[in-house]
């Protein structure tokens, strides 16, 4: 195997990956435009449903709406929520979740900086909410609908103080949702029907998130925002345009499954709003949807539903109930840990995107979350875990480094040997093998100690880019967020120059960290030998300004590792290379005695 092509085929895809990213960032469509207060108003127009014979969550017959269309109504009552983590407010009409920010995340690091909001109103420019309700399955009776006025007993909705919803039907019915919230971001809802009539009735209790617009995403190959959820232990994740192609073969329904314990909702980077079962043995059904009312961006909407699989049959004087969770904040690895232990949801740490590499991943970050406990800083957190890590790689390393040192060293022979036999490629490669074996020289033998460490340091890379604990934290001297791109920039000498040359082109970013990044790895290419080759010689010289620029706009603290990392293998390499020219004397001195 020639090494040199191996590593340029591993930095052309590197690249490849790494342009497609920025060009999927600078040609994202625009967020899309709010819709108009009347469509915001409408009822949730009726989806088919997926399965015969059974009714669709969040469709029901209108009756109250329809009365509104016509009569001026009174403002919705609300109930306010009131909890260490979260505060919002409940809307009566219709029994919504409609207005809920964070109350330990700001927007910005500005001490005035709005809190970060994750549910707003169906009349604001984002609408975004988790709701409660029946379907009707027996002809005739009246449930509640998105238009319903419910009482509330109780309030505000604080932990250990729970709140009752009411509505009778006046045939006999009466509808309740007890919600009570903890101290962290998970609402229960219990979901009852009392049935005092003379007949059996039948209803479908469903809960539901929905989005009634389609949110910017981060647009990262490495992230995953959208649709997601661990369904009878396995991990679904369908992103917003998957689900609108699939949705449009299937009736507006994405993804459709009985699960038996199990969550599913929406995730964004930092942030996931999900649907359960109160138990871990309820078997419900959940199902994505998307839709799109009126055409165009702004009449996308999108759905996750979780109901009984079959109607519930409530006999008179008896009572049916569906009792279901609701999670609405912020992806915190230990607190989703501690829901999944004490609550046992199946792989509730799997909203947060660790990918393929989960069984390094995570580990990657408790470690690195453990050190910075420890530390106090998570950019010094950064810095100890790589010189582990590079500690534990060392022996790869320093094999892969010798490798390269001694091909370094035959890089005059080789080329010789090319120009000798340009014309004979084949007689080429076979003096090349033999001398290969002449001076004891395996090129592949650097190839795979690399290759086994890819692996270990794209873990570390997606730890620090997925989690939410870098957010808003500090380093030291100008950069004040490691989730946030480096704010200084060279166009306008970091600062001296009064104006900012990235509003004319996001390429003319060029932070101090970034050019610090740039001069380690061309220090680092320095040190290796250089390919035989003049086309790949001139791809690996360009390599560090490219990479240079294509990553100048990444989060500080992911720019600040891989400055550290090139750092320290510099050092490593240095190092071996110096040991090695100083054995070489020495069996030269050995050589001269004898």
């Amino acid at each position: 195997m020639d090494q040199k092509r191996l590593f340029a085929a591993i930095a052309l895809s590197i690249g490849i990956m790494l342009l497609f990213d920025v060009y999927n960032r600078a040609n994202r469509p625009p967020a899309p435009l709010p819709p108009t207060p009347a469509a915001q108003q409408q009822a949730v127009p009726a989806v088919p449903a997926p399965t015969a014979g059974v009714p669709t969550p969040g469709v029901t017959a209108p009756s109250q709406g329809e009365a509104a269309a016509t009569t001026p109504r009174a403002p919705a009552a609300r109930v306010q929520i009131e909890s260490p983590r979260v505060a919002g407010s409940i809307n009566l009409r219709g029994a919504r979740v409609d207005d809920l920010v964070f109350t330990t995340y700001r927007e910005t690091l500005a001490p005035n900086s709005p809190l970060v909001r994750l549910f707003d109103q169906r009349n604001s420019a984002n609408p975004y909410f988790a709701q409660w309700g029946w379907t009707a399955a027996s002809p005739g009776v009246r449930v509640p609908d998105s238009e319903t006025d419910w009482t509330a007993t109780g309030g505000p909705l604080a932990p250990n103080h729970p709140v009752t919803l009411s509505w009778d039907n006046g045939q006999g019915q009466v509808f309740q949702i007890v919600l009570s919230i903890d101290d962290q971001y998970m609402i229960t809802a219990d979901q009852r029907v009392q049935n005092n009539g003379a007949e059996p009735v039948s209803v479908l209790p469903w809960t539901r998130i929905r989005r009634e617009h389609t949110p910017t995403t981060a647009g990262f190959y490495i992230l995953h925002e959208g649709f997601t959820g661990v369904l009878n232990g396995r991990l679904h994740e369908v992103t917003y345009s998957g689900a609108k192609s699939e949705a449009e073969r299937r009736a507006g329904v994405a993804l459709e499954q009985e699960t038996t314990g199990g969550w599913a909702g929406f995730t964004d980077k930092y942030w996931l709003s999900a649907i359960m079962p109160a138990s871990p043995d309820q078997t419900l059904r959940a199902t994505y949807r998307a839709a799109n009312e009126g055409g165009g961006t702004a009449g996308e909407r999108w759905q996750v539903d979780m109901a009984t699989p079959q109607p519930l049959t409530i006999a008179p004087g008896a009572t049916g109930q569906m009792e279901t969770r609701l999670f609405a904040g912020a992806k915190e690895v230990h607190l989703l840990d501690s829901y999944m232990e004490r609550l046992r949801i199946a792989d509730f740490d799997k909203a947060i995107d660790f990918g393929w590499f989960y069984f390094l991943v995570k580990p990657f970050f408790l470690a690195l979350d453990w050190i910075f406990r420890l530390t106090g800083n998570f950019g010094v957190a950064i810095l100890i875990f790589t010189v582990l890590i590079k500690a534990a790689f060392f022996p790869l390393a320093n094999k892969a480094y010798h490798s390269m040192a001694r091909m370094k060293a035959l890089a005059p022979k080789m080329t010789e040997i090319r120009e000798r036999y340009k014309d004979d490629p084949q007689k080429a490669q076979q003096e090349m093998m033999a001398l290969y074996r002449s001076e004891k020289v395996n090129p592949a033998s650097g190839c795979l100690p690399i290759l086994i460490q890819i692996p270990v340091f794209f873990a570390l890379y997606k730890a620090l880019f997925v989690t939410i604990e870098m957010r808003h934290q500090p380093f030291f001297g100008w950069i004040h967020d490691l989730s946030a791109p480096d704010p200084t920039n060279l166009f306008n000498l970091f600062g001296l120059l009064p104006f900012d040359p990235a509003v004319w082109s996001h390429w003319l970013h060029m932070p101090a960290w970034a050019v610090i990044m740039g001069i380690t790895m061309w220090v680092q290419q320095k040190l290796n030998p250089a390919p035989p080759d003049p086309i790949q010689a001139k791809i690996f010289q360009w390599m560090p300004i490219l990479f240079t620029f294509m990553l100048a706009s990444f989060p500080a603290g992911l720019i600040i590792y891989w400055a550290w990392n090139n750092t320290l293998s510099v050092a490593q390499q240095y190092y071996i290379m110096r040991h090695d020219r100083a054995a070489a004397r020495i069996a030269k001195t050995v050589g001269k005695a004898k």
